[in-house]
């Protein structure tokens, strides 16, 4: 299943930042997005990827615990525990990584112009480089 999804949440650990034989980087961290309503409260954990001049910025920018709003791809997988359990895993591959001004302001910092880590002719969602 795939989808496109908005969430926004907190990080729940630092940004992990590699960079492929390729040269092209890649950033996963945690996020954990609660909904209120009433007095009843519901927290979903995501892994988050992205990949490239997002990554970098991502990494620089933000740490555990950051108030952030992600825009991206949601992919659900079933996995299996190594004592045999069947489980299920949330990922957003993302597009879009800011930090949510609801509860903190930034400075903003621009990139210069042109300037990436994906070499020419690279495909970031493919993550046999990895």
């Amino acid at each position: 299943m795939n989808s496109i999804i908005t969430v926004t949440g907190n990080l729940t650990r630092e940004p992990e930042l590699k960079f492929g034989d390729n040269g092209l980087a890649r950033v996963r961290f945690g996020l954990a997005s609660t909904r209120r309503v009433k007095e009843r409260e519901t927290t979903s954990y995501y892994d988050v990827i992205a990949f490239g001049k997002t990554a970098e910025n991502v990494h620089a920018s933000l740490a555990k615990g950051a108030a952030a709003i992600i825009s991206g791809r949601l992919e659900v997988k079933d996995f299996e525990r190594k004592d045999g359990t069947k489980g299920t895993a949330a990922e957003i591959v993302a597009e879009d990584v800011g930090a949510l001004l609801k509860f903190a302001t930034v400075s903003i910092q621009k990139n210069e112009k042109g300037t990436s880590s994906a070499p020419a002719g690279t495909n970031p969602w493919d993550e046999e480089d990895f």
